[in-house]
């Protein structure tokens, strides 16, 4: 079977940094932050006190107030992104060219805040306070399911629940489907809408939220004093449409997707495999993938999550995969500005990955200030760096051990 070629036609997005793609990227390359005091839900309640919250958003400015009330927050961003994206991409999804387009939109948790609410709800008022819409607004796959509505986009309509990874597989799996034939064109990434207050008890629970007070500094992957994640929120969407459909209709083309990784650990439900080793073959399944050297990427956007143990694994993985050519890669971790966005994460940072390579800019490390003499790579550390480079690799790990990597070529 002849592998069709995949290319990004469109972008959309709502950061802790922007509610839309050029915003948020202005305030990566100048390595702003997007994390702030935990203001979402009472942080007195919390060891956790900063957290990387989208600000002035208004859902309204996108559909009725009527239809977005039927909608948890997470299904809001990912809405507002792939309005965005469609719009960026010039794409009119005529009842036609709907049945070859497709949505594949993954999440980590879903409508978590949703759940609280009825969930109270229920528990103070009882059953039939309980609002008939709460099932489809909380299950992981309703981004994906109104975004079809909203479009009309009738070919394959999915959702990746694969924790931290869901956003990068979700690219991964409709790269495939586009690339097998099975659509022409793809509106994918990931949604999240995790600060509540459950979900920030959890991870306070399991240890993974930074105890760092410092906005500023809270976030620092690779650094010797990471102490964890600031947990954000957000949606990530890009286009993904086959070359010569993008050709024929004059479409402006971002970037290409050649190759994709997917693998778990069978190791353990939070701690990544002992060296990596997970995420080591996700990369270089990607690489084969796409049937190109390791020595040919010239930039990784790491997971990179600011916690001890993904942040050392992580680099040894690469340094597995890549040997010597590992020290002259660079790597950075854009979660050390929009905090890490879950299910959402994958989706932001391949926009990420595709700008630093049309527009030869790699985007830092922040908060890089104490080396770990583990992590011992080049984290473009503290300032954004002009560089061209023709091959860029996005990594994702999520708990459960799921491993994903994407691989970008500049067009």
């Amino acid at each position: 079977m002849t592998k069709r070629r995949v290319v990004v036609t469109g972008m959309g997005a709502v950061t802790p940094l922007g509610n839309d793609v050029e915003t948020t990227w202005k305030a990566v390359k100048e390595g702003k932050s997007g994390v702030g005091p935990l203001t979402r839900i009472d942080a007195e309640q919390f060891p956790a006190k900063v957290a990387a919250e989208v600000k002035d958003f208004d859902i309204e400015a996108y559909i009725p107030r009527k239809e977005a009330r039927k909608m948890d927050r997470f299904t809001h961003y990912a809405l507002a992104a792939s309005i965005m994206a469609v719009k960026d991409a010039g794409l009119e999804i005529t009842p036609e060219v709907g049945l070859r387009t497709g949505v594949w939109i993954g999440s980590g948790i879903g409508g978590m805040e949703t759940y609280e609410q009825q969930f109270r709800n229920f528990l103070e008022k009882g059953q039939r306070r309980v609002s008939p819409f709460f099932v489809p607004m909380m299950i992981p796959d309703m981004a994906a399911g109104q975004v079809s509505i909203h479009f009309g986009a009738k070919a394959i309509n999915s959702c990746s629940v694969t924790a931290c990874a869901s956003g990068t597989n979700s690219i991964g799996d409709a790269f495939k489907v586009i690339e097998r034939g099975d659509a022409d064109v793809m509106i994918t990434g990931g949604a999240e809408a995790p600060i509540t207050n459950m979900a920030v008890a959890g991870f306070c629970s399991n240890t993974a939220l930074t105890l760092n007070q410092d906005p500023q500094t809270a976030s620092r992957p690779f650094d010797a004093n990471r102490d964890g994640f600031v947990i954000g929120e957000g949606s990530g969407i890009v286009i993904l449409e086959e070359y010569e459909h993008a050709v024929k209709r004059g479409a402006k083309i971002y970037g290409e997707v050649v190759g994709y990784g997917s693998t778990g650990d069978a190791h353990h439900i939070t701690a990544p495999a002992p060296e990596g080793e997970g995420a080591a073959r996700a990369m270089k399944q990607a690489i084969d993938d796409a049937g190109i050297d390791a020595t040919e990427i010239g930039y990784i956007n790491a997971h990179g999550t600011s916690t001890p143990y993904n942040d050392l694994f992580e680099t040894k993985a690469v340094k597995t995969v890549f040997g010597e050519h590992a020290y002259k890669l660079a790597m950075s971790s854009t979660k050390s500005m929009t905090g890490h966005l879950l299910g959402a994460a994958g989706g932001i940072e391949a926009i990420f990955s595709v700008l630093a390579l049309k527009e030869g800019i790699l985007p830092p490390t922040m908060n890089l200030e104490t080396a770990d003499p583990e992590c011992d790579l080049d984290y473009v550390a503290n300032g954004a760096r002009e560089k061209e480079i023709t091959y860029a690799l996005s990594n994702s790990l999520g708990f459960g051990g799921h491993n994903a990597s994407l691989l970008f070529k500049k067009f």
